[in-house]
């Protein structure tokens, strides 16, 4: 019996070697393996359109960088459209990006246009669940009694938010705006300090707003890059807007009162989304004038029109010159993938590189060959990575200057090797080897 104890106790002996032995074989064999795998060429890959790749030596150790030969984009500035009106601009929705621009700072009056930051502060009071589009709104005596562009509202009545939204974007009503204005900020004044707050937030410097539906007032003013500016945000941030701006006629009050835009554009103009008129006797016609085709989104912004044919009729110019002058080149789709680079002391050898969102940029027809990618990516990363993780960028540039950025990062997961999963990862290469 004490025999068998010490031949036991010796087995015991033998395999407590053996593990001692194998765990450090592997870390050698790991040690080994992950040298093998990071030791490569830190060089500069400049990949073409027609997808050879060229290798040069350039001294920039774990960099890569592809550069693209693609269309291109450009700002042209003076009224070589000719326009009569006051002052214009032509912005693209989703870069921002001017494409025409004539007297674009000069400090006007905007008329009802100024409803466009009204309604701006609404849907943000929507969608922070401030306000419900079925909230009810009851109208004061001084909303009553606006004047105006209205759908005489008394105070008997109450109309939804989403009756108010109608009446505001498509017959301009002044009585629902300070209606909807009392009801956010208990009273006209305060709401137009939060105008002009989010001005200043958006950037808009040449803007003052005294109040919130646009009649005439001094130091009531505003121009065309600032109306852009806040058409922008709106359609941007609250798109849900276009099912109000687009409608062409309704009714409200069950049918006994009928409304009809009063922007022609959205029953004449292929794509028209929006967005506001205004005019007064100081203010003239004006128009912010909105369209989407195929995926391209444009703002046009008229002030200071001799009439409402002459508004309209530049706007549809603004509108034409950008589509047809314009297009967005998509290079790849959000989700693809990039590249495959190594990941160092990793559970995984390798991660995809895949883009955050959408890579496009703005070109101008005609002009394919100046815009330029740049792919900044390290050839390798150490773990541990998250799926997310920023791993470089896509910069396109023309002629030096920026004109887009797309994010790249980790399509999942790697992490960082450590005493307990160093075995199974030995294991997992051995038997990789020996297949």
């Amino acid at each position: 019996m004490i025999l068998k104890n010490k031949l036991d106790n010796k087995k015991i002996s033998k395999i407590s070697s053996i593990i001692i032995i194998f765990v450090i074989i592997s870390t050698i064999i790991l040690s080994i393996l992950q040298t093998k795998i990071y030791a490569y060429d830190d060089s500069l890959y400049v990949w073409s359109d027609n997808a050879e790749t060229v290798e040069t030596n350039a001294n920039i150790p774990g960099k890569s960088t592809r550069v693209n030969t693609l269309p291109t984009v450009g700002t042209q500035e003076g009224n070589f459209l000719n326009l009569t009106c006051g002052a214009a601009i032509l912005i693209d929705q989703d870069s921002g990006t001017i494409l025409y621009e004539h007297n674009a700072h000069e400090k006007l009056r905007p008329a009802s246009v100024t409803k466009i930051m009204t309604i701006l502060l609404i849907m943000e009071a929507i969608d922070s669940g401030q306000l419900k589009y079925t909230d009810k709104i009851t109208c004061s005596e001084n909303a009553s009694n606006m004047g105006g562009s209205q759908i005489w509202l008394d105070e008997t009545e109450q109309l939804t938010v989403d009756e108010m939204l109608k009446a505001i974007c498509v017959v301009s009503a002044n009585d629902c705006v300070i209606a909807m204005a009392e009801h956010l900020a208990g009273s006209e004044e305060a709401f137009v300090t939060k105008m002009n707050e989010k001005a200043k937030e958006l950037g808009m410097n040449d803007t003052t707003f005294k109040n919130a539906h646009g009649l005439d007032e001094e130091g009531h003013l505003t121009s065309a890059y600032d109306i852009a500016l806040m058409s922008k945000e709106l359609l941007s941030k609250h798109p849900d807007i276009t099912k109000y701006t687009t409608i062409w006629m309704d009714t409200l009050r069950d049918g006994k009162s009928q409304l009809v835009n009063t922007n022609k554009l959205i029953k004449t103009y292929n794509g028209a989304t929006g967005l506001k008129t205004g005019s007064t006797s100081l203010a003239l016609y004006n128009l912010s004038a909105s369209a989407t085709r195929d995926g391209f989104n444009l703002i046009g912004v008229i002030l200071k029109a001799e009439s409402s044919k002459v508004r309209f009729a530049e706007a549809k110019q603004l509108l034409d010159y950008g589509f047809n002058t314009y297009t967005y080149k998509q290079f790849a789709k959000k989700g693809e993938v990039v590249n495959t680079i190594d990941v160092e002391k990793g559970v995984l050898d390798t991660v995809n590189v895949i883009y955050e969102n959408d890579a496009r940029s703005l070109v101008k027809k005609g002009e394919e060959t100046r815009i330029e990618q740049e792919i900044m990516l390290d050839i390798k990363v150490k773990a541990p990575i998250s799926k997310g993780q920023k791993l470089g960028e896509v910069v396109y540039t023309l002629d030096g200057n920026e004109v887009g950025k797309v994010n790249l990062i980790a399509e999942e997961e790697v992490k960082r090797l450590n005493y307990i999963n160093s075995t199974s990862f030995v294991f997992w290469k051995w038997f990789s080897l020996f297949r």
